[in-house]
């Protein structure tokens, strides 16, 4: 059959690279596709620190190049398509994109997560205009000036403490009265000078024309507004929400079992509850979702793709 491929990926960020490699490397036909950016959510990220062997790992775009580098070597397909429907009960699956459709004997779904918004109205407008969800990307525009970060968790605690290295004063807001991030991370951020902290508060409005120029907060305990204006020499600031993410599987559901949040539910070999069909990455339900996870996922959905074949298609 013309155009068959051994496994079919659906992302191309580390779970992805890593299910390509190990797959392309066994010989098998594997086609990645990736919708938008290569490398999912670690190429916003500045430093690597906490990959194994990564001690001097620069940025994640760099860890990432050489993921690409190393399933291309091995014969890994990728294209950039992004998927609209899929058919994954057959012996043989398909996978529509709006440029092409595709046919494999295995799927790994890989797609990852996005980052959650706040809902507030200004958000969507001022978005690129003050607005930002990746600090490693835009952490230069704001260079002496103000910005805030909103959540509590490791990832707003560390954009924080990075976004110090360019920002004039860094304010976090949390909605509760405590921090989630991990408690090495805290102990850093409390140290940091250029840190200061607004509890028990969540963003109401983001105002602005044509950029940010104002974050309106209300306080959950006493339900007072409070409106931060930007400094009259600076005439913006940047707000960078940091919490949470979402995970991309609308195109899957009904079809794949998912949890109430929308993540695939997998067991230990990555198989999802329809045979052929693996799930690898942030996507899944799992305890912790990094790099070293996602790669640890990928190769394992890919060893777990080849049996499937051996067994599915050479009786």
């Amino acid at each position: 059959m013309e155009n068959l491929y051994d496994v079919l990926i659906v992302g191309c960020g580390p779970a992805g690279l890593a299910a390509g490699l190990y797959s392309a490397r066994a010989k098998m036909k594997t086609l990645i596709l990736e919708k938008g950016k290569t490398g999912g959510q670690i190429v916003t990220t500045n430093e690597v620190a906490n990959y194994p062997g990564s001690i001097r790992e620069a940025t994640g775009p760099s860890l990432i190049a050489r993921m690409v580098e190393q399933a291309e070597e091995f014969g890994a397909e990728r294209k950039i398509d992004a998927v609209v429907s899929v058919d994954l009960e057959g012996k043989i699956k398909v996978v529509k994109g709006e440029k092409e459709e595709y046919r494999a004997k295995t799927v790994i779904i890989a797609t990852g997560a996005t980052p959650r918004k706040l809902g507030v109205p200004g958000e969507v407008e001022l978005t690129g205009k003050g607005v930002s969800y990746c600090a490693t990307c835009d952490a230069d525009f704001f260079t002496d000036l103000e910005v805030f970060v909103i959540g509590g968790g490791d990832s707003a605690i560390e954009e924080a403490m990075y976004l110090t290295k360019f920002a004039r004063k860094v304010t976090v807001v949390h909605r509760r009265d405590t921090l989630r991030a991990a408690k090495s991370i805290q102990e850093k951020a409390f140290k940091n000078d250029k840190i200061e902290w607004i509890w028990n508060s969540a963003p109401e409005e983001i105002k602005g024309e044509g950029i940010v120029e104002s974050i309106v907060l209300k306080n959950r305990e006493t339900g007072e507004l409070t409106e931060y204006q930007a400094h009259e020499d600076d005439g913006t600031f940047g707000i960078f929400p940091f919490i949470g993410y979402l995970p991309l599987s609308d195109v899957f559901k009904d079809m794949i079992d998912m949890d109430d949040r929308g993540y695939i539910i997998t067991d230990d070999d990555m198989k999802t509850n329809i045979g052929g069909v693996f799930a690898a990455g942030d996507i899944r339900q799992k305890s912790l979702r990094q790099v070293v996870t996602a790669v640890a996922d990928g190769a394992i959905a890919a060893v777990q793709a080849e049996k499937y074949i051996e067994n599915a298609f050479h009786e």
